[in-house]
């Protein structure tokens, strides 16, 4: 069992980036001005969520997880800076003081806690490794300082906690007890007990003996992406404290590999990844990527495309990195060039780069795991664009079959039925992984060859004059084998060039290519369609982290099925960009333009949303932007509006008079193509001009009272 990355990485992961940014230029690594602002950035909200009778951080229920925010505190109050105000500060110990002694009051004999979930969900007792690592490092900060009576009753549970940690540095390599492991070695160095750290030591050695020679750690067969940076990140906390000269090599194969999966976007190839499906957003590294040239170089990337839209990176990653992190030239990644190609190991894996698109084609494949946290290898192949991003692909899930890049038999044999325990290795009459998969350099270009028992497949991905990319698929006729193109979750809207449209929810959809026509519009990208072919919707995940599998609509895929039937034995999908519709009239992109929080709210600009977002808890909150001075006369007013699951009803107003009719912006999962909405007919006399969007309201279905403006557009009236 592990656990979901945490922190600044999970604030990442939940924004979606498409089109690319450039990023910030980072002089050096670590910024130790962005980190610092960061740090102390972050400490007031702190504060305010901690219960003063319990000592007890976060949100209920409560979890042991919410007292990680202990270890930012102590770095900002142990950190001198004249851009840390929290320094020394009374305020800020006492809570750190509080928030350790509720970890104490919540241990068990062993000093575990329950492993619970914000959904309230249990997984038994465990010595949390991010708590644990936390715990220990704040300690060392602040121990000193610490009243006495305090001070006894974190030693106790400390020590009671690590006494039953150290036993795991004798058993298997894995991301939990590797982290175990760094957080044991803190643990020795505080308590002065060389034998823990001996032990840990041992562990982290076992750790870069087991890595991949393509500077992976797997937790089946082949790569782990994002749990991979669990192993990077321990070994690089524990070279901080232990300058273990063994665990430097490993620490660079693991910052080549990383480097070597990056989409321009900042964000990483999921196709070859056994634990977690694609996530959107800049992958900023930790520590770990601190020690070594092509580390630094990742970072000083990643965390510049990060900052382009955001002036924070989290209290918890900026006190690592201002505790923990290595300095010294760097090596850049080429994620953003216009042509490269990347390897992993020996041609296990490949990433091609033809701008603006590019693609990952993964030769790993194994037999089914009869484990929930190990996926299924069967979505085999990744397509990025520079202006959509991901639009094909996006990681591998179980008890799916549509997600297969090729399946050999009936897919409706494989379904999940919603238990808690599914049989995910059923014997039925269908093949939905391969059993063989191979790299393979056909006319100059690499293509796919995979086996399905003795049924041969292969895709091949070519550029096209026009701008275009084709995909063909091969295999053979009238085996009862069909090849599946699964479509990121882009859009709500479907539109097809027979003149059908569908809005995406809930319902089940299945439309033939008859109903479809030569091709469908999906989110900007246009998608051919060959005869014989049909749509489905929605091709769910199942999510290993719900104990029934269930999973949110917006991870869900429109999946275009290619059958090898009646004598077919090759599909060609030709992808291209929907045409931008031109508009007669002034357009202003809502994120250039100046604004304004009223009320108790906040604004973000969400890139990949191309939006402007505001953010608000209850209705009552507005955020004004303010037009440009543009010639007097009598135009139609329309905005561009993202729909999503937690987005509220609007009202718009012109220079503080109310236009047209309140906008419901909610939608199931996320609308990211817009809304256009139009507000009637305005007259605007000479000067700048103030457009206010104010919640009101939100649908009873809505989570949320959120709303997010793409665009705003003046059309002249005569």
């Amino acid at each position: 069992m592990s656990w979901l990355l945490t922190g600044a990485t999970a604030l990442m992961l939940a924004l979606p980036v498409c089109a690319q940014e450039a990023p910030v230029t980072l002089a050096a690594w670590p910024p130790r001005e962005l980190l610092i602002k960061s740090l102390a950035g972050s400490i007031e909200s702190i504060l305010k969520s901690q219960d003063p009778a319990t000592g007890r951080f976060g949100t209920q229920p409560w979890i042991c997880s919410d007292q990680n925010v202990i270890f930012p505190l102590a770095a900002a109050w142990a950190l001198q800076d004249p851009a840390n105000p929290w320094y020394h500060s009374e305020r800020v110990l006492t809570a750190i003081a509080k928030g350790g002694e509720a970890l104490v009051d919540d241990q068990d004999a062993k000093g575990m806690w329950i492993f619970r979930k914000k959904d309230n969900s249990t997984w038994g007792q465990i010595h949390m490794p991010w708590t644990y690592s936390r715990w220990i490092r704040a300690y060392l900060l602040v121990k000193d300082a610490l009243p006495p009576e305090s001070r006894a009753k974190w030693e106790q549970g400390l020590l009671l906690g690590f006494k039953g940690i150290r036993r795991y540095a004798d058993g298997g390599v894995h991301n939990i007890p590797t982290h175990h492991a760094m957080a044991l070695y803190i643990a020795g160095v505080v308590f002065g007990n060389e034998e823990w750290k001996q032990a840990a030591t041992a562990f982290m050695h076992k750790v870069v003996a087991k890595q991949d020679p393509g500077g992976f750690w797997s937790e089946n067969f082949g790569p782990v992406v994002g749990y991979n940076e669990v192993y990077v990140d321990a070994l690089g906390v524990y070279y901080s404290f232990s300058k273990d000269a063994e665990v430097l090599p490993a620490l660079q194969r693991s910052a080549k590999f990383h480097a070597s999966l990056l989409w321009p976007d900042g964000s990483s190839v999921a196709c070859v990844d056994e634990r977690q499906v694609y996530h959107a957003g800049v992958e900023i590294g930790n520590v770990g990527f601190s020690w070594t040239p092509e580390g630094r170089g990742f970072l000083l990337q990643q965390v510049g495309l990060y900052a382009k839209s955001r002036d924070s990176v989290g209290g918890d990653y900026a006190a690592s990195m201002l505790l923990c992190s290595g300095t010294g030239e760097a090596i850049m990644p080429a994620a953003a060039a216009d042509t490269a190609l990347a390897t992993v190991g020996n041609e296990d894996a490949v990433v091609v780069r033809r701008k603006p698109w590019q693609w990952a084609l993964s030769g790993y494949a194994c037999p089914v795991p009869k484990s929930r946290w190990i996926q299924d290898r069967h979505n085999l192949m990744d397509v990025f664009h520079d202006a959509l991003g991901l639009v094909i692909g996006g990681g591998n899930t179980k008890v799916q079959p549509y997600w297969s890049t090729f399946t050999v038999g009936d897919c409706a044999l494989l379904k999940h039925d919603g238990s808690e325990s599914p049989n995910f290795t059923p014997q039925i009459d269908l093949l939905w992984t391969p059993t063989s998969a191979k790299i393979e350099t056909v006319g100059g270009a690499k293509t796919l060859a995979l086996k399905y028992g003795d049924v041969a497949c292969r895709v091949a991905v070519a550029p096209q004059d026009d701008g275009s990319l084709k995909l063909t698929y091969e295999a053979p006729a009238d085996q009862h084998c069909e090849a599946h193109v699964p479509l990121m979750n882009r859009s709500q809207r479907l539109v097809c060039a027979s003149g059908k449209e569908a809005r995406l929810g809930e319902d089940e959809l299945v439309l033939s290519s008859a109903e479809i026509g030569p091709s469908f519009d999906y989110g900007g990208l246009r998608v051919s369609v060959p005869a014989g072919a049909s749509l489905r919707w929605p091709m769910r995940q199942h999510n290993p982290y719900a104990k029934d599998g269930s999973a949110p609509l917006g991870t869900a895929k429109l999946v275009l099925c290619l059958p090898f039937d009646q004598g077919r034995t090759k599909h060609e999908v030709t992808l291209s960009l929907v045409p931008e519709e031109k508009f007669d009239g002034l357009v202003f992109d809502a994120r250039e333009l100046p604004t304004e929080v009223v009320g108790d709210g906040y604004t973000k600009r969400l890139d990949g949303l191309k939006s402007q977002l505001l953010g608000a808890k209850q209705a009552g909150a507005g955020l004004v932007f303010t037009l440009p001075d543009i010639k007097p006369g009598r135009y139609e007013l329309l905005a561009d509006f993202v729909m999503a699951s937690m987005y509220g009803l609007t009202r718009v107003s012109l220079d503080d008079k109310a236009v047209g009719q309140p906008l419901d912006a909610y939608c199931p999962g996320v609308d990211s193509e817009g809304e256009r909405v139009s507000f009637g007919t305005v007259t605007l006399g000479a000067g700048t001009h103030r457009l206010n969007m104010e919640t009101i309201d939100k649908n009873a279905a809505s989570t949320g009272y959120l709303v997010s403006v793409q665009r705003w557009l003046l059309r002249p009236v005569e």
